[in-house]
């Protein structure tokens, strides 16, 4: 979402100002354009030469030192922005965003502007926590201003608690996640995903489950959130970092995944049902451990809920997709299951073809339809069948809609 965006950078002089150096950087390598507003006590902290060499902008400062890009600067550069972040927002920022106080080239820019306005407070945590401060950020949410929460962590006065300024990537994921909710084609649906695997305890060391690393579902939940849309990830163990600007709801039973995907199911336009859960689970789950004595232990098993397939028998207005891994006759195999579980697309794929199946990077699947329509994609990666699946979700999504209207 930050390919060509303009961002207008407002840096005021809290400590945490060096960060803001590493986030235009990183902003400039996500394909923004990205100009720098210091404010005089920024400078005293860090050069506005690394930030015009990294922006490749001159960094304006003053209200009278003049910019040959801008006639009346403060006017000018809001108009040229798409949005405005200011990082560390100090105190004193805030206190003049709130009340309408323009002393400086950042504060009056800032009231001059009506673009979009991320801030992300850094300060002590009395001074964040100091009513007066509260009053300031309820004044800004209000007035339509996009608080990113302060971090918590060790301080710069040496004591630990809430104020420190997010990292760097943190704040880029969050002007991202901003931005797709304002223009991503995914905007106003929402979407919940199903990742990884489900587990089923034998004893309180051993399980039952299989060798799902999620990594297909949480690429589809990354994406979404990317494109605009409200995602729900309801995801079994795994070894992966939850996307950025997701609701995520760990589970690890497959009545666990059950219970989590139908308490959101009414309010979802689609599910995608990327996890693989146990279909088993022992019929008795021992207490203790249990120790190894005979040659041979035996397990009695009993089904588990079928999730997909009561998600159809329930479907109203939701999009179904299902997936399919399996190891032979793999078209027939997927195609009953589109018509056993009324589902709306089913992704297969063959885990024993090279370059498919758990743990790997890319996929190679065939997308199957209720009209008997085959789609085979050739080797992608998880993030590019992702992709190809939210297209083709969005489009049935705006059908469905369409037909109600």
């Amino acid at each position: 979402m930050l390919e060509e965006k303009k961002i207008l950078l407002g840096v005021t002089g809290g400590i945490a100002a060096y960060k803001a150096v590493t986030l235009t950087s990183r902003l400039v390598q996500a394909g923004a354009q990205v100009r720098v507003i210091m404010t005089e006590a920024a400078t005293k902290l860090v050069s506005p030469l690394l930030f015009k060499e990294i922006s490749t902008h001159q960094v304006a400062v003053g209200m009278w030192g003049g910019n040959d890009e801008f006639n009346v600067e403060h006017v000018a550069v809001g108009r040229w922005c798409d949005l405005v972040v200011v990082a560390p927002a100090t105190a004193n920022i805030i206190s003049k965003m709130a009340n309408g106080l323009a002393d400086d080239l950042l504060s009056t820019t800032l009231l001059a502007c009506d673009k979009p306005k991320i801030i992300c407070p850094a300060m002590n945590t009395n001074m964040l926590n100091n009513p007066a401060t509260a009053r300031n950020l309820a004044t800004l949410r209000q007035d339509g201003v996009v608080i990113m929460p302060s971090a918590a962590g060790h301080l710069a006065c040496g004591i630990n608690g809430s104020g420190r300024l997010p990292e760097p990537e943190d704040i880029l994921a969050f002007i991202d996640g901003y931005l797709a909710s304002l223009h991503g084609d995914l905007k106003g649906m929402k979407i919940l995903v199903t990742a990884g695997g489900t587990r089923e305890a034998i004893d309180p060391v051993r399980f039952i489950g299989n060798r799902s690393s999620g990594k297909m579902g949480y690429a589809i939940a990354r994406d979404a959130a990317r494109r605009g849309a409200q995602v729900i990830l309801v995801s079994g163990p795994t070894a992966l970092e939850p996307p950025r600007n997701v609701v995520v709801h760990q589970v690890e039973t497959t009545q666990e995944m059950l219970d989590a995907v139908l308490s959101a199911y009414d309010q979802v336009d689609a599910v995608i049902k990327a996890a693989a859960v146990a279909d088993y689970k022992p019929h008795h789950q021992a207490e203790q451990k249990i120790k190894k004595q005979d040659d041979n232990l035996v397990l009695t098993l009993d089904k588990n809920p079928d999730i997909l397939k009561l998600l159809g028998q329930r479907k109203k207005h939701q999009i179904l997709v299902g997936f399919a891994a399996e190891t032979q006759n793999l078209l027939e195999n997927a195609a009953a299951k589109v018509k056993k579980k009324n589902l709306d697309m089913i992704v297969a794929n063959d885990v024993t073809m090279q370059g498919a199946g758990f743990s790997t990077d890319t996929n190679v699947v065939k997308l199957l339809y209720p009209d008997g329509k085959i789609e085979s994609l050739g080797l992608m990666t998880k993030e590019e069948v992702g992709n190809h699946i939210l297209d083709i979700v969005r489009e049935k999504v705006a059908a469905k809609r369409q037909e109600k209207a």
